[in-house]
């Protein structure tokens, strides 16, 4: 029988080392492989009215693959439709989909996923940084991060048990014979058969990556409302305590440069302001030179952090690390430029390109979280948030200002904190309002509502502390400040601006942490006694 060879970039050799080394197990059931013909690949096919939700498919891949319990290649989830006694349980076994168009893919920074000329979507371990992006990006929440060897891994449909002519663990595994392995010709599955066959209850949207999974669902009744059996759970997302530092930090960075360049170009102009002077400079960069490096001890792999340059083509995160890193660099050298007191138009040139580099930065650091998987980040108001956290460094440099005697500059730097700080103010009012008045025919409802919840339920505290924090220390303060500046009362105008920039810092912090902690991805439904063990 002739099977279809795998691509040429197929590591399959490293993966049969790896194998022997952890001790895989290795079945010997030989089955008729379909050979792929040109224009065809491999894909899954699961038949929910045969599977009896007995999780030997989890089981089985985990004991092929040496993956400890908490890391599943392979999940089964639990939904339920129905009332008593006219009720029905419906299971849904699911690894990777092994998409046509995937989006973990298109956004690893390391480029770490190769899609194989079978079709199967391949990640290569040993260039992995363990930046996890793609387990957010992966709307099915398929790869999974593993903390003991610090890499994110997948399924990768037992290559080498195709390779031989067997089946994969969870097909040999399942009693009911509900998952099978089956050749798919890609046109017609786009054209014809995805909307038909390709789609389940509560699973993502199909459009959004393309997935190839075939599905044989028991007869529905129309209108039946069909509920994830983990919908009495709810946890926060991981806390991402180096993403909340390093992001807010690097926005403030750029809040502060925008301020030195500002006050340099209104000086240069001829305006009777006072010139910027080297601790402005050195305040404005250095924010991003030590947030940068927190970002690092996300890295299942921090030693391997400069590799997430690589993907700059299609990955935010790649496009990220570019910007910032080079807006760091240029920051620093405009402090050179002021400490050997090299103004003038080169000064300001170099400040111009140094500023268009970072918004390009920030710009792309929102993009990584504006991802279909993730509806709660997937806004618009995302974006503005993030730049909107620069108005902290304008209330540092206005600080500075009055510190240096610069009072003039200081009270028009404070009128352009105060229009920041204001946006910033209606970007939150704009999503109190948005979960306060959710559409329920909205597709993404569920999700959104449990945001939601978590809001008003999981972080009650923290919500308040932000929304009443942000009118203290981003609009009634630096209001204060002007007021106690233009009246000569420059050191109780200091001590409130002083009071001011740190409390707005510590608010920004706030803001982050809910972003981060009450996100609710999308991906199948969960078991009714553990939810979704993604998050």
């Amino acid at each position: 029988m002739t099977i279809e060879p795998l691509s040429k970039h197929t590591p399959l050799e490293s993966f049969i080392k790896h194998k022997n080394e952890t001790g895989m197990q290795c079945g010997n059931y030989s089955i008729d492989i379909p050979e792929l013909k040109e224009g065809e690949q491999y894909r899954f096919h699961f038949d929910a009215t045969a599977c009896v939700g007995c999780h030997c498919c989890e089981v089985a891949c985990n004991e092929q693959n040496a993956n400890p319990d908490d890391i599943k290649w392979r999940r089964v989830g639990e939904m339920e439709m129905g009332e008593f006694p006219d009720t029905l349980q419906l299971f849904n076994s699911m690894s990777c989909n092994h998409c046509i168009d995937p989006e973990c893919l298109k956004g690893c920074p390391t480029e770490s996923y190769i899609k194989l000329d079978n079709g199967i979507v391949w990640h290569d371990d040993p260039s992995c940084i363990g930046c996890q992006y793609c387990t957010w990006n992966c709307p099915y929440e398929v790869p999974t991060f593993n903390p003991d060897r610090g890499i994110v891994t997948k399924c990768h449909m037992c290559v080498d048990k195709l390779e031989a002519g067997q089946t994969p663990a969870c097909v040999q595994a399942c009693p009911g014979g509900a998952i099978e392995i089956e050749s798919v010709n890609i046109e017609q599955w786009l054209a014809e058969d995805m909307e038909k066959e390709g789609v389940a209850p509560h699973l993502p949207s199909i459009d959004i990556t393309k997935p190839t999974t075939r599905y044989t669902l028991p007869e529905i009744k129309e209108g039946e409302e069909i509920r994830p059996a983990d919908e009495h759970l709810l946890k926060p997302a991981h806390t991402e305590l180096p993403l909340v530092f390093m992001t807010v930090l690097t926005q403030v960075s750029l809040g502060a440069f925008f301020a030195l360049f500002l006050g340099q170009l209104l000086y240069s102009l001829g305006f009777n302001l006072p010139e910027p002077n080297l601790t402005m400079a050195i305040l404005a960069f250095l924010p991003a030179a030590i947030g940068l490096p927190l970002s690092a001890l996300h890295l299942g792999r921090p030693i391997k952090a400069m590799s997430a340059m690589k993907n700059w083509r299609s990955s935010w995160l790649s496009r990220e690390a570019i910007a910032l890193g080079a807006y760091t660099g240029l920051a620093t050298l405009v402090a050179a430029l002021y400490f050997f007191k090299l103004n003038g138009f080169a000064l300001l040139f170099v400040e111009a390109v140094t500023l268009s580099i970072g918004i390009f930065g920030i710009y792309a650091q929102s993009m990584i979280y504006r991802i279909k998987a993730r509806p709660a980040w997937n806004r618009k108001s995302t974006t503005k948030r993030f730049f909107g956290s620069g108005y902290v460094g304008f209330l540092l440099i206005a600080m500075v200002l009055l510190i240096s005697n610069g009072s003039q500059g200081a009270i028009v730097l404070l009128a352009v904190t105060l229009l920041t700080g204001m946006g910033q103010v209606l970007v939150i009012f704009e999503e109190v309002m948005f979960y306060r008045h959710l559409d329920k025919e909205d597709p993404l409802y569920y999700q959104y509502n449990r945001t939601r919840i978590l809001l008003q339920e999981h972080f009650p505290k923290v919500k308040k502390f932000r929304v009443y924090s942000l009118a203290l220390f981003a609009l009634t303060l630096p209001l204060f400040a002007i007021l106690f500046t233009a009246s000569g009362l420059a050191n109780l105008a200091i001590v409130t601006l002083t009071v001011a920039t740190v409390g707005a810092f510590i608010s920004e912090l706030a803001g982050r942490y809910l972003f981060y902690r009450t996100v609710v991805p999308l991906g199948l439904a969960g078991n009714f006694f553990a939810g979704n063990q993604r998050h």
